[in-house]
């Protein structure tokens, strides 16, 4: 058998002093403002706009990514720059800080250096044109061996004549010994 079912409160009437809910009304109508063929004018024009301030956007992000890397390139320092300041050169026309004085004498970093251990013909204050001569071919010398490796300076030190010297290697070779080996200096 089935039951019956009966509600236990009874359903809303609506009382003629209420109004229908708006659901049951009649749709709304468009006001003379939104009409259709105008909304879609705006809404045409508002995607104009946003298409004009995108492409703007685009232009200005591209333009700071430009100067961007041009003031990099511009302003970045020269990698040869190094490279060649820390050549050695002769000191009467040398363009860097690193020059060679004589064959006994260089200049690193406008600061003069003795090399330990070696005696070496003099080119300024030579006694004759042969120690002037020699003292250019010491010199030479140097610049070719200094050019050819890691240049590593000492410590400053006194030498058992009383003299300011340092240490020279290239390389790991002691700057003096290879001199006086290839004869363009000798032993102090």
């Amino acid at each position: 058998m089935s039951k019956h079912w009966t509600p236990r409160k009874p359903t809303v009437v609506l009382r003629p002093a209420q109004r229908p809910s708006r659901i049951r009304r009649d749709p709304v109508r468009l006001e003379p403002a939104l009409d259709p063929v105008k909304a879609e004018a705006n809404a045409l024009e508002r995607e104009m706009r946003g298409g004009v301030a995108g492409v703007l956007l685009f232009a200005a992000a591209l333009a700071v990514l430009v100067i961007g890397i041009s003031a990099a390139t511009i302003f970045h320092d020269d990698p040869g720059a190094a490279a060649r300041a820390a050549r050695f050169g002769q000191c009467y026309n040398a363009d860097g800080p690193n020059c060679v004085v004589d064959g006994g004498t260089i200049s690193i970093g406008g600061k003069t250096v003795a090399i330990a251990g070696i005696e070496a013909p003099q080119i300024q204050g030579a006694r004759c044109a042969d120690e002037r001569a020699q003292g250019i071919e010491a010199a030479v010398r140097l610049v070719d061996l200094l050019n050819s490796g890691n240049v590593t300076v000492s410590t400053l030190f006194r030498d058992p004549y009383g003299r300011m010297v340092r240490k020279v290697r290239v390389g790991g070779d002691n700057v003096g010994k290879t001199l006086i080996n290839a004869g363009v200096a000798r032993e102090y």
